[in-house]
């Protein structure tokens, strides 16, 4: 690492372990020892998560697509060929609420990019699927989000991005496990 990418995360730290020591430290005589740590985990993770839903709000206007919108449509095409599955399924994989993924689907049926078709194991009840024309902006706004995303945090090595991802993906599993919707 070259000294002036070496300053430049000195003091993107440096800015961080001021908002550490006047955010959560100041929580801190209100926790028990025990839950210092978890503060930490708990506000840093919402505090990400809303941070990267913002960012992810704004790279996705430019496809007309909201982030319900665009958790959708990568949800029916990783659910692989023939890209479909019911609107509960959905809500749990997107985390939305039945209401929440209802109104997703009927924007997303709207312009076309998803459709409602009988479920051959179930005539009683219809399935969500991908049109083409969805499939195509799925593709499309996964390279448009990981070039951003890229240039966002291009500052972090692989090494560094695979053990924030390990540690995220760790988080999500326990909570998976732990918590229902």
């Amino acid at each position: 690492m070259d000294k002036d990418t070496r300053d430049d995360r000195d003091t993107r730290e440096a800015r961080w372990s001021l908002f550490d020591d006047d955010v959560l430290g100041s929580i801190a005589p209100f926790v028990a020892k025990k839950h210092r740590h978890t503060i930490d985990v708990l506000v840093l993770t919402l505090l990400a998560g809303r941070q990267i839903e913002a960012w992810l709000s704004d790279t996705l206007s430019v496809r007309q697509l909201d982030t319900s919108g665009y958790f959708a449509l990568s949800a029916l095409w990783l659910a692989g060929p023939p890209h479909r599955m019911t609107a509960g399924e959905l809500a749990e994989r997107i985390v939305q609420t039945s209401g929440g993924a209802t109104k997703t689907m009927q924007r997303l049926v709207g312009r076309g990019l998803v459709r409602r078709v009988a479920d051959p194991d179930d005539g009683r009840r219809s399935l969500l699927e991908l049109t083409p024309e969805g499939l195509k902006l799925a593709r499309e706004t996964l390279d448009l989000v990981l070039d951003a995303f890229d240039s966002e945090i291009g500052h972090l090595g692989e090494a560094e991005r695979e053990g924030v991802a390990a540690a995220v993906k760790r988080l999500v599993v326990e909570l998976s496990e732990r918590l229902s919707r």
